[in-house]
């Protein structure tokens, strides 16, 4: 007894060494630390107070996860609430998107409702393409407790949800050799690979091909993780001409015909702007691995910064002398991409076109509130006009014009949700493109980490280490499901408003309820001095 008594006692005596020694090296890391605070110059407040310094930037390095998790409400998050994210991920997940007890819209504030019908469409008759079926996984949920969460994916078959050929939406149908037949009236806005990595770009490229829908390349050019799933592309060409260029920064027409001939490829968009991205394209130099800097023929590891303009042109008859040139080379669609800054400006270019009988085959129209890139926080704050007036004035001012039926119009800008949709269709819109409602169905966690390439889920990064979060092989049915529950919600919507398809949307079928309850139908909205600042707040 007396010798397991001696053994306790050295035991304890050992560990309290132990610790002894830790906690002398800890103070003396922590005194290090202390007296080089106190004698450095940067940080005013490390002088001072070294300690409770260090505290504070602790606290703001987790701040943004305290706050989406603990502090903020479920409507209050920016710039994509919880609610928000929650529907996006519970759709691509789980492959439903129904909610319980009812909505959490403030009706209190103005906005925009979808006019119902009193008789509705039945299911059975609206004009949707429910064959054949596609092919995905969900997730089932086996155990849901406060200690645990238990899930296994199970196969499943989709309805697709698509326009049928009657309905399809034709881009290029008069001017093009090859026009471009669009039954998905949702497909993925530009992001380019660079931005997002291959895992990323991989797991969308099938996903998105599986739910018969397109996908933007960004101004990053073509590449293999593109092309890899057989999804069709619309395939941007930014100011930098990546992926088209020469060594130089030229424009290649070579390289332009020689893309051309992918039967992948259904467009092409010259990206005059992007949401608030005025500046041009930007990646930091870290992203730029040598596989990207081959194909957009750069430097590896150096800094990207794109031009916020085409040299190539800089007035409305050289650029469309430039889009008739790559419509005659290549025979497919060639659209333009824009930001809209105010009414005069769209005026002027609709007037150019009326007289000049010269149109682009399709204007992808992206408002202020489009983010999936970095950009400067005045410019994202403050240039361009959100989505909404956007369309409300592209549409209005080309009929106007009587020119509306020359060219599609393909809008983007937050518009991730099937209402939001709904209601850019009925303003004019005859698709729309999804950016970040596809990065978070593709794994984002809204850490906004996406300039840094420090991206935890390995969406927004090119470190191979990071990305192998990221699982194609999950992922991708992820994608699937949230694009075709996109559809599905899109078609009940058209059938609550007695429409056969969402194609039929119209301004007809939206109100808006002012800030003095009074419902207004769109065009006495736009008789209102000052709509446009109304209709976006």
């Amino acid at each position: 007894m007396d010798r397991w008594i001696f053994f306790f006692i050295v035991l304890m005596g050992m560990l309290a060494t132990v610790f002894l020694v830790i906690l002398l090296v800890v103070g003396i890391i922590a005194f290090i630390k202390w007296n080089r605070d106190r004698k450095q110059q940067q940080h005013a407040i490390l002088r001072n107070f070294p300690f409770l310094a260090r505290a504070r930037y602790v606290s703001e390095q987790i701040s943004p996860q305290l706050k989406q998790y603990f502090f903020e409400g479920d409507l209050t998050g920016k710039p994509y609430s919880h609610h928000d994210y929650v529907a996006i991920v519970k759709t691509a997940k789980y492959a439903k998107s129904v909610v319980a007890l009812g909505s959490k819209r403030d009706f209190d504030k103005p906005g925009f409702y979808i006019r119902n019908a009193f008789f509705p469409k039945q299911l059975k008759d609206l004009d949707a393409e429910q064959s054949p079926l596609i092919p995905s996984k969900k997730y089932i949920i086996d155990e849901d407790t406060l200690l645990s969460r238990k899930e296994h994916m199970e196969e499943t078959d989709l309805k697709p949800w698509l326009y049928k050929d009657s309905d399809a939406v034709v881009f290029g149908a008069a001017t093009c050799r090859m026009p471009w037949h669009l039954k998905s009236p949702i497909g993925m806005s530009a992001m380019s690979y660079g931005g997002l990595g291959q895992n990323a770009i991989k797991a969308l490229s099938y996903g998105i091909h599986d739910a018969k829908a397109f996908m933007n390349t960004g101004e990053g050019g073509i590449t293999p993780y593109h092309l890899e799933g057989g999804v069709g592309l619309i395939c941007q060409i930014g100011p930098g001409k990546f992926g088209f260029r020469d060594k130089e920064g030229n424009f290649s027409w070579d390289l332009l015909a020689e893309k051309s001939k992918l039967n992948q490829v259904k467009a092409f968009e010259l990206k005059l702007g992007q949401g608030a991205k005025i500046r041009g394209g930007h990646i930091e130099g870290v992203k730029v691995t040598p596989e990207i800097a081959k194909v957009r023929n750069v430097e590896p590891y150096k800094t990207i910064d794109s031009p916020n303009c085409f040299e190539e042109f800089d007035t409305f008859d050289s650029m469309m002398d430039f889009v008739e040139k790559i419509r005659d080379v290549t025979g497919k669609p060639v659209g333009i991409k824009i930001v809209i800054g105010a009414e005069e400006t769209f005026d002027e270019f609709a007037s150019y076109m009326k007289e000049s009988d010269r149109y682009p085959d399709f204007l992808s129209i992206d408002g202020s509130e489009g983010g999936s890139g970095a950009t400067y926080k005045a410019m994202a704050d403050s240039v361009g006009l959100p989505i909404i007036p956007s369309l409300m004035i592209a549409n209005r001012l080309l009929r106007r014009y009587g020119i509306r039926d020359r060219m599609k119009i393909i809008a983007s800008g937050k518009l991730f949700s099937a209402d939001r949709i709904a209601l850019a269709l009925s303003l004019g819109a005859d698709a729309v493109q999804v950016a970040r409602g596809l990065m978070i169905a593709v794994g984002c966690i809204l850490a906004e980490k996406c300039h840094s390439n420090q991206c935890p889920v390995g969406v927004a990064t090119t470190d191979p280490k990071l990305q192998k979060a990221l699982v194609v092989e999950e992922k991708r049915y992820r994608v699937t499901n949230y694009i075709v529950g996109l559809r599905e919600e899109l078609f009940m919507l058209a059938a609550s408003a007695h429409l056969s398809s969402p194609r039929y949307f119209s301004e007809e079928d939206v109100v808006f309820v002012n800030d003095s309850c009074q419902v207004k139908t769109m065009s006495e909205v736009q008789q209102q001095t000052g709509w446009q600042d109304f209709v976006a707040k």
